[in-house]
């Protein structure tokens, strides 16, 4: 059986498909405009899941961030790649997703010199089944309140993803994990 590269959909500055490339040379010290998620588990304590990302990963390597992230297929809806990656990276189902950041986006470099820079959506939703993480997506992983989220990332801001730091005060200000602890 052949396998086939994973892509990535390349973006416009203004929001618009342009093309694909294959993931693995998306991000390097010249990374396109690309496609992206980020989404934010909670559990029925309210809490919020976050992952040290696995040693091994390109980018960010050992760095705590948001519940997972992934890039939608050429062709694929939100709702489908959100589902296919919680169970990839995660093994659980997702229930209650919801659009939290429509139009985020970010470019950032890590130590290494990776650029990432994406027009990445931010989703919210309720975990459904015990986490069975895959070792080579997360290292780590642990459940917190909202609020000892946002003194952790205040106190220590080097320890967690730079799309994490930009997403959370937006979040907080939208009440977007409020309404996850809540509904």
């Amino acid at each position: 059986m052949t396998t086939h590269p994973e892509l990535v959909v390349l973006m416009s500055a203004e929001g618009e498909a342009v093309g694909t490339a294959e993931k693995s040379r998306v991000h390097s010290a010249d990374t396109p405009l690309h496609l992206a998620f980020s989404c934010y588990l909670t559990d029925s304590a309210g809490r919020v899941l976050l992952t040290r990302r696995a040693l091994s990963k390109q980018a960010w390597p050992g760095v705590w961030t948001n519940s997972f992230c992934g890039h939608p297929a050429p062709g694929e809806s939100f709702e489908r790649a959100l589902t296919r990656r919680a169970h990839q990276e995660l093994g659980v189902e997702l229930d209650e997703l919801n659009s939290a950041l429509p139009d985020f986006r970010y470019r950032a470099v890590d130590s290494a010199g990776t650029v990432e820079n994406e027009i990445c959506p931010v989703f919210t939703a309720r975990v459904r089944g015990d986490l069975a993480p895959e070792a080579s997506e997360v290292a780590e992983w642990a459940w917190v309140a909202p609020g000892d989220l946002a003194v952790a990332l205040a106190a220590t801001p080097f320890v967690f993803s730079p799309w994490l730091r930009e997403q959370l005060p937006l979040l907080t200000a939208r009440g977007a994990l409020d309404r996850m602890v809540t509904a």
